[in-house]
């Protein structure tokens, strides 16, 4: 049995379909399970999850207190089950990238979800196996067989 995953929305600069992403995390938060046993990647994922979308500033801060990384970034995910996606960093990327922002947090939702699966991108290996498992998860979720 899945975990329950809530999204909330913390940002201002960006309108969400909230429900949408709800929708879709619970989805990929199946499929995550699916692929995690297929390729046997195993990891305790919390009792709860919680995807919190957030401001640059936000994500800025966490990346340098617990990363010790300057800047901010797309995601992070803590293994006790909060995902942080900084909003507005995907809607940059979605504009590089000739995505939509839905798209992009649609991404980053399911990057958050496989490390809490116990996947990696430290290593070229590891990146390679987190990028074909985000491909099959988007596609399962999406519809796309």
């Amino acid at each position: 049995m899945s975990p329950p995953i809530h999204v909330r929305n913390l940002q201002r600069t960006h309108q969400l379909n909230r429900p949408k992403l709800q929708s879709f995390a619970e989805n990929a938060l199946r499929a995550c399970q699916v692929v995690s046993r297929n390729k046997r990647h195993h990891a305790e994922v919390t009792d709860e999850i919680f995807v919190l979308l957030i401001s640059d500033r936000r994500i800025t801060q966490l990346h340098e207190q617990f990363l010790h990384q300057i800047g901010a970034t797309d995601v992070i995910t803590f293994q006790h089950g909060e995902i942080f996606i900084s909003v507005p960093t995907a809607s940059r990327q979605a504009r590089q990238f000739g995505t939509t922002l839905l798209q992009e947090i649609q991404l980053y939702i399911v990057h958050g979800l496989l490390h809490l699966h116990g996947f990696d991108d430290q290593t070229a290996r590891d990146r390679r196996q987190m990028r074909a498992a985000e491909a099959v998860v988007l596609r399962r979720v999406r519809g796309l067989k």
